[in-house]
This record gives structure tokens, C-alpha cells and sequence, in this order.
């Protein structure tokens, strides 16, 4: 497959300003987020990581539409989310957003190739044959493409869910824990197809993960604590990532972590 280029420096796919997200009221309100600014860059790789309760979940659903703020603004591309309607707002998540979570969430009546081009069909688009075709190639599922989900493997489903995720050529993948259920092997094919996405496919993808060794292949990770953004790391590996999460956690090295993700967030 060509090399796409990728976007010039600066443009970012997804952006949030003084983000802030309370949930409750009063003595009991939680402040999930609280003031958070960050970009995720176009044409890049980026990881969202930090302790359990940090709000990186909070803040990855709020980038994406799927969740609204209280205060402050979300952005897709140019695009202010808090100003577009329902209907708009459903729009653009089905149009210019790829998603792919923990649980898989592929429809168990239809078959992997009806499954990657679902969004497309709900849409009443026409899937770009070429596009899926080297979609296909890439997930390396050319042989079950008339399986169901339940002849698969854990792995073989959330490669299925990345290739929809990408089928529409969104503008950005948000992947939430996408290795979760996965045992190391599978996690790490999984990593790999995404950052295929980015170096190859020219797509953007923004991950929330608790796992080091899953950030490890980012081209960036933004760590959160308390709901604020705390430090971001260019060129993570495993090692510089568990031990920046150790002085932000205090849990002694390894503790919930797996080698490509298990233990929940």
C-alpha cells in the first residue's frame, strides 16, 4: 500500500478547550474534568493515559460527541460540537468519527464483510471498494469474510471492528481500551493494525489505555490526573511511560498492567 502523506504540522483532527465535564451537585458534584486543553494531531498516533478515575474516558467521549461538557468547547477539525443539533451531531460521529471499544460491538448476525461496511450502509453511502478491499488486506481477513462473529476470535473481532471504524475514511479513530479483552498477542496485532492506520493510511487515531505497553505505540501520550491534563510524552516506550504513571499514581512498578492490556482501567 502507498504511503499517505500526512497532515502538515499543527492541523489537529480533534481538539478540546478548557474542557471541564461535573457530574452531580453541590457537595456531591465529581469533576471528571477541569479545564483540560489539549489537540490531537492529525495524521498521528496519540494515547490518552492516566490512573483509574483520572477522566480520560470522560475526555476521550466528550472529544468524540459522545458525551457533552459542561464548560468549554470539544472540536472536530474546525467543527464546534456544542453548536451542532442532534441530528448534526449524529452526522458528523457517523461521517467523520471511527470508533472502536473494549467490547467489540459487532452486530452477530452479519457477516465480517457486512459488519465493516455497516456505518456506510446506515448512512446510504456506497463503500469505496478499493478503499475496503485494502482495508481487507490490511486487517488480514480476507478468508472470513463470509464468517459471523462468533466463529471469530477475540483478536480476529477487534481487527473486524478497527476495518469498520476506518471503512468511511473518517477524519479520527477514538479507540477506548480497544485491547481490554484481548490476551497479549491479539492486543499487540491490534496495536499494530492501528498504527498501520496512521503510517500507511494516513488516518488519526487518539486511544485511551491503562496500559503501558499498549502507549508504547503511540506516537504521543497525554497523561491526566484529577481531571488535568499533566504532562504529554513524545516517543513513549513502555518503560518511560509505567514509570511516569508510577509518580502519577503511587502504585508500586507493573501493578495493573499486562503486556498489551487486561486488567481494566
Amino acid at each position: 500500500m502507498t504511503h499517505t502523506v500526512s497532515a502538515p504540522d499543527g492541523v489537529m483532527a480533534a481538539r478540546v478547550a478548557g474542557a471541564a465535564k461535573v457530574y452531580g451537585a453541590g457537595d456531591a458534584a465529581v469533576h471528571a474534568l477541569d479545564g483540560v486543553t489539549v489537540g490531537f494531531p492529525a495524521g498521528r498516533f496519540t494515547a490518552i493515559m492516566g490512573p483509574s478515575g483520572s477522566g480520560k474516558s470522560t475526555l476521550m467521549h466528550c472529544a468524540a460527541g459522545l458525551d457533552t461538557l459542561s464548560a468549554g468547547a470539544a472540536f472536530i477539525g474546525e467543527t464546534e460540537l456544542g453548536s451542532l443539533g442532534d441530528r448534526q451531531l449524529t452526522l458528523l460521529r457517523r461521517e467523520r468519527i471511527g470508533f472502536v471499544f473494549q467490547s467489540f460491538n459487532l452486530v452477530p448476525t452479519l457477516t465480517v464483510a457486512e459488519n465493516i461496511t455497516l456505518p456506510i450502509d446506515l448512512a446510504g453511502g456506497r463503500p469505496d471498494t478499493e478503499w475496503v478491499d485494502a482495508l481487507i488486506d490490511v486487517v488480514g481477513l480476507g478468508d472470513r469474510l463470509a464468517h459471523r462473529p462468533s466463529e471469530l476470535s477475540g483478536g480476529q473481532q477487534q481487527r473486524v471492528a478497527v476495518a469498520r471504524a476506518l471503512a468511511g475514511r473518517p477524519d479520527v479513530v477514538f479507540a477506548d481500551e480497544p485491547t481490554g479483552n484481548l490476551d497479549s498477542r491479539s492486543g499487540g496485532e491490534v496495536l499494530d493494525l492501528l498504527g498501520r492506520a496512521v503510517r500507511e493510511m494516513g488516518r488519526t487515531v487518539v486511544m485511551v489505555t491503562h496500559d503501558p505497553g499498549a502507549a508504547a505505540h503511540a506516537d504521543e501520550v497525554v497523561f491526566l490526573a484529577d481531571g488535568r491534563l499533566v504532562d504529554r510524552m513524545a516517543g513513549p516506550t513502555a518503560a518511560t511511560v509505567l514509570d511516569r504513571m508510577k509518580s502519577l499514581d503511587g502504585r508500586p512498578a507493573g501493578a495493573g498492567t499486562s503486556p498489551a492490556g487486561g486488567a481494566s482501567a
